[in-house]
């Protein structure tokens, strides 16, 4: 064992004492974070606005601070912008974390002094935490890659601005920078392709431990990296042992990941934004990420199928539930006051507070009241997937309300395989099945026959990516969306498909 894996595991078991101090009090812990914000929030333009200063309990919130999405929050936001201070959060921010929006174009996300060290605690207390449980801990001695946007910034006002991943690069502690790949020139390369390539030189002939990045996106590394060398990429890289990732769900891609790989290797679930470190994966052996309540976030939850009534009920931790599905709700220490973060999750453990991520709250198929969301279609591909030996590289899935002739409507999923079942029927019967046993209103909707059964359409191979480079949102932190009401996306990758053959 090196000294550098010894230290790791003394600094692990250090980390995990910690976590559990307030893992084991977390409506107190949540209580205490509650009162800091608002107390240091008070004499804030939005402070002052909303009557912090009077403000002693969640209810006096609920009444003073509406729910807000980044629309709302936009007249705040441009005052940070245009630098001044005090707006949302004392003085300024540090960063602006710059996305992509559906509606306003670019979203500027503040990123504070305080919220930046809880992010990248929360990364790197994720795998401390799995050598803690794991006793695994050789890997630290190895190369890693974390597959992300380049990390050049521009400065707005004096607040520099750029990609999360790229400001997160600047974090990298000393003692592992010798350790991390790629080169800053390779990760600055804005075009993903070219980057892509040039990551795959400069790594195929090192010993890389860690991979880390949105599956989709590693899967497109692994796959040059093995048509570069004519290798599996556990050949490769001998000792690659553990496979970091967030955004989207794991399982639909496992199967894919496994055979480029040629072995399985253990992974750790993150839930990070621009807006802050929800969540990571604390066990190997249980399902659900552990939600950080000591991170200078405050939460709360709305039942999802409330969420669009007039006056839906605003709950803390102490009253969730198992297994219902909640829009997620922030207030930050980076100055995000009731916001609404647009993604959905479901606890799988109240001691301790543990969650998945189920979907988004405007990424949902209704077209006829039926309701499905993403945790719903990427559980049923799962079990196709098993069932009939498949591999997929991406899909998503959308209504088709007016087929052609007498046909009934129906939801079509619109599938690239990487392999194709070994019967493409039971593989539909089988989606359709999983979607049936967890979507009563899908079931009844057939039952009823107001829909026809699902089905599948297959996409060429880099259909998804074709689409995704033809919208400027290849690589990086882009992620396909999984589930459309309407057929914007699916008629995008029909075009897309028919160009092709």
């Amino acid at each position: 064992m090196s000294l550098k894996s010894f230290a790791a595991k003394i600094f692990a078991k250090n980390i995990a004492r910690k976590t559990q101090k307030w893992v084991q009090d977390p409506i107190a812990t949540q209580d205490k974070v509650f009162a800091a914000l608002v107390a240091a929030a008070k004499d804030t333009n939005f402070g002052k606005d909303h009557g912090f200063s009077e403000i002693t309990s969640h209810a006096d919130f609920v009444k003073q601070v509406p729910i807000r999405d980044y629309e709302a929050l936009k007249g705040y936001v441009e005052k940070v912008i245009a630098g001044e201070k005090d707006i949302l959060w004392p003085g300024k921010p540090a960063y602006f974390a710059k996305t992509s929006g559906t509606t306003s174009g670019a979203k500027y996300i503040p990123i504070t002094h305080e919220s930046i060290k809880y992010q990248i605690e929360a990364s790197r207390n994720a795998i401390l935490n799995y050598i803690h449980e794991t006793g695994q801990a050789d890997f630290v001695d190895g190369k890693m890659i974390f597959l992300q946007g380049s990390p050049e910034m521009q400065e707005k006002n004096g607040i520099k601005l750029g990609r999360l991943s790229g400001i997160s690069a600047h974090y990298v502690p000393n003692y592992l920078q010798k350790n991390r790949l790629p080169s800053w020139e390779t990760n600055c390369i804005e075009d993903w392709d070219t980057k892509v390539n040039e990551i795959v030189k400069e790594t195929k002939d090192q010993n890389m431990t860690v991979i880390a990045g949105i599956p989709s996106w590693v899967q497109m590394y692994f796959e040059k990296l093995q048509a570069a060398t004519d290798k599996k990429v556990g050949e490769l890289f001998k000792d690659f042992q553990l496979f970091i990732y967030g955004g989207v769900n794991y399982e639909p891609y496992r199967a894919k990941f496994e055979n480029l790989i040629g072995r399985r290797v253990d992974s750790i679930e993150l839930f990070p934004a621009s807006e802050g470190f929800f969540a990571y994966q604390n066990s190997q052996k249980e399902k659900g990420m552990l939600l950080l309540l000591n991170s200078g976030i405050f939460y709360e939850f709305i039942k999802a199928d409330e969420f669009f009534s007039d006056n839906p009920e605003r709950l803390t931790i102490k009253d969730v539930e198992l297994g219902v599905n909640y829009v997620m709700i922030i207030s930050t220490n980076a100055g995000l006051w009731a916001y609404n973060l647009g993604d959905t999750v479901q606890f799988t453990s109240l001691k301790p507070y543990k969650i998945i991520v189920s979907g988004r709250i405007k990424h949902f198929i209704s077209a006829f009241g039926e309701h499905v969301i993403g945790k719903e279609v990427e559980e049923a591909m799962q079990q196709a997937i098993v069932a009939t030996d498949a591999r997929i590289n991406e899909f998503t899935v959308a209504p088709q309300i007016t087929p052609e002739g007498q046909e009934l409507p129906y939801h079509e999923w619109l599938v690239e395989f990487e392999k194709l079942p070994s019967d493409m029927a039971k593989f539909s019967g089988l989606l359709d099945a999983a979607m049936q046993q967890q979507n009563s209103y899908y079931h009844d909707l057939l039952t009823g026959k107001i829909l026809q059964p699902l089905k599948v359409t297959p996409i060429k191979k880099d259909g998804f990516q074709a689409y995704m480079q033809s919208i400027g949102k290849l690589g990086g932190q882009n992620k396909v969306q999984r589930l459309s009401n309407d057929r914007k996306l699916a008629e995008a990758l029909l075009k897309i498909n028919d160009q092709e053959q």
